[in-house]
């Protein structure tokens, strides 16, 4: 690891600091940033100043992927088999279990007041941070793991294979979850939103990644994409992560100091589910035999969550100024922070494992 890379820890608080900084100096300058959005059904669905950082973040891993092999699952079935029954048979029902437990128990007098939601109806606030937290559950990752996995040094051929498969079970899979644990009858399945984001976050830096490795290869040669492009190209990952950083938490600096307590009550069990999802995979992995290659992005594509499909379900359903698009929203701050511990848990433990 490069000395930028070693402290990581450093820049990412450095990064949270100044987007909260930003947001709070310079107002204006962030809310035309936030006003850069691309519109579905009038929810603002895809950010472009992230959706640029997010394409900057996953084009150099793209870019490496030799697709040919990647389609190849040769060995690979468990760790898929495991990725997708983590994701949609025990991933929903422990945050439900947890979003419950914490927010309508331990820290129901936390949490006090009503809303009036989308729909007329008049909510306890600790129920619609539920929701939002039951929204995130049901919306395995589906992009950014990529990056997890980059910086974990997992199997990037497979995680690609795993984010495909999980892209289509949420078509399939995503309603029917929502309308079971958030007894919503007409749940709004955001296909255009789905799709959407697929095609701007994976499709676009996948595409990219394929052809322009194609045209290096036959024109410069093994040797320079590998000694002279990929040298230039490795940092610009961890750069537009940060910058992503910067962005998120300015974008929401406002929010996390007018209402630091009622993020902090979110937040902590949005993070004991992520915890706990990813030790269940990791040592599940560790149990079937599974290569770190392959341990490491199962563990992160379960612990991880597409946070775009849900606030747009959330605003759909709730309004966008709902406690539950607020808990979908503290989702998205904590989750880059907690991911990146994890990618460090994994590189500290990779000897568990055989290979």
């Amino acid at each position: 690891m490069t000395f930028f890379e070693r402290r990581l820890t450093l820049w990412v608080a450095l990064c949270i600091a100044a987007g909260i900084t930003l947001g709070k100096v310079v107002p204006d300058l962030t809310n035309s940033v936030n006003s850069m959005s691309i519109m579905v059904d009038g929810v603002p669905v895809i950010s472009i100043p992230i959706a640029i950082c997010l394409f900057l973040m996953m084009y150099p891993i793209m870019v490496k992927i030799d697709f040919g092999n990647a389609l190849v699952t040769r060995g690979n079935l468990k760790p898929v088999l495991l990725t997708l029954i983590v994701n949609w048979t025990i991933k929903p029902f422990t945050m439900f279990g947890i979003a419950v437990f914490f927010l309508s128990v331990l820290f129901k007098d936390f949490l006090p007041g009503t809303e009036i939601v989308k729909d007329g109806t008049e909510v306890k606030l600790y129920r619609s941070y539920i929701s939002g937290a039951i929204l995130l559950g049901i919306a395995p990752c589906t992009a950014m793991v990529l990056v997890w996995s980059f910086l974990a040094k997992g199997n990037q051929g497979l995680t690609l294979i795993m984010v495909a498969l999980n892209s289509l079970l949420m078509l399939a899979l995503y309603g029917l979850l929502g309308k079971w644990l958030l007894g919503v009858n007409q749940m709004p399945v955001p296909w255009k939103a789905l799709l959407l984001s697929m095609s701007i976050y994976v499709a676009m830096p996948l595409l990219a990644g394929y052809f322009s490795r194609k045209l290096i290869l036959k024109t410069k040669g093994q040797n320079w994409f590998e000694d002279k492009f990929l040298l230039y190209l490795n940092p610009v990952s961890i750069l537009a992560l940060l910058a992503t950083l910067v962005i998120l938490f300015s974008l929401k600096g406002e929010t996390i100091l007018n209402y630091p307590l009622t993020i902090l009550w979110i937040a902590i069990p949005l993070a004991l589910q992520t915890i706990l999802i990813f030790t269940i995979t990791y040592f599940a992995a560790k149990v079937l035999g599974l290569r770190y290659e392959d341990a490491a992005p199962s563990a992160m594509i379960g612990a991880s969550n597409h946070f775009e499909v849900a606030i747009a379900t959330a605003v759909m359903l709730f309004g966008l100024g709902s406690g539950a698009a607020l808990a979908t929203v503290v989702g998205v701050l904590i989750e880059v922070p907690l991911m990146l511990l994890l990618v460090g848990c994994c590189r500290r433990t990779r000897h568990w494992f055989a290979g």
